[in-house]
């Protein structure tokens, strides 16, 4: 029976199966989300190496950060998670160290980042923007990688619809427990050959494909950059923007308790406006 497991509809892209589960090592499962993380981040470390010695740096500096960076991403990342959706680990803390599943968000990973490289080229004496500029673009081609990780975990998709991206997931290979998301969308089911589908946006796909376009126009304004830090401002511009975008698609939305604010809107918009006036000002100032 054809009853494919993930299936773009439009496009005629069928996944029959798709296991969360990469493999098994020593009685640990290994799942496909933290080894598409990890290629993320390999991805990133050679692009940054590539942007030092094109800009005469040594990449010394930027290799010893590598290991406090993965650190502080990986725990930032998580614990901002966890902060807003606390009513889910309260009971259960030990689940707070469980993220082999998935639920991490990319900006708290950005937030630590951001202040371990501060402390960082403090210590070491190193232009604090100029580390920055370099290290951002690898940050962003591992978000576009990252963000498939979302994709074989069966999240952070949006609501209905019949787009020529629309995707549809099996719900029976959606856990219920795993995905909020999933209870927003069910008044739309699909049956197709007795089997139950969701048809959703893609928004793991989207905000991969707007990172890729993001490292592009970085990699074209790197060449000419006027000042030091222009590189990181027009990132959580141009990512704000696109964030605040497809996050209003989403169902699995991290909100602020009894307002409906959505967290990830609400910090794209201070990223906007503040990388914004850190260019007019900089640029003004020249």
């Amino acid at each position: 029976m054809d009853t494919p497991s993930i299936w773009f509809v439009d496009l005629g892209i069928k996944i029959n199966e798709l296991n969360p589960i990469a493999f098994n090592l020593f009685g640990i499962n290994i799942y496909w989300y933290g080894i598409i993380i990890f290629i993320g981040m390999i991805t990133g470390y050679f692009v940054v190496k590539k942007e030092t010695k094109r800009t005469n740096q040594n990449f010394d500096i930027y290799s010893d950060f590598l290991l406090i960076g993965i650190i502080c991403g990986v725990i930032g990342a998580r614990l901002y998670y966890v902060i807003w959706e606390w009513d889910k680990y309260k009971y259960n803390l030990t689940q707070i160290f469980n993220i082999r599943k998935g639920g991490i968000a990319i900006y708290g990973a950005v937030i630590s980042l951001f202040i371990a490289a501060f402390i960082y080229t403090k210590v070491k004496k190193i232009n604090f923007l100029k580390f920055l500029d370099t290290n951002i673009l690898g940050l962003v081609i591992g978000q576009a990688i990252g963000r498939f990780g979302n994709f074989v975990n069966r999240e952070a998709f949006g609501g209905y619809t019949d787009s020529l991206f629309a995707m549809r997931y099996r719900i029976s290979d959606i856990k219920m427990s795993d995905s909020q998301a999933l209870k927003n969308v069910l008044e739309n089911t699909i049956v197709y050959n007795g089997v139950e589908y969701i048809q959703v946006h893609p928004t793991f796909l989207y905000e991969s494909i707007w990172n890729i376009g993001l490292f592009i126009i970085l990699n074209i304004l790197k060449k000419n950059k006027k000042f030091d830090g222009e590189i990181v401002a027009v990132y959580f511009a141009l990512y704000g923007i696109g964030r605040f975008l497809i996050e209003g698609l989403r169902t699995d939305q991290l909100v602020i308790k009894g307002t409906g604010i959505a967290v990830s809107q609400l910090v794209s918009l201070l990223l906007i406006l503040f990388s914004s006036a850190f260019i007019i000002f900089k640029l003004k100032k020249r």
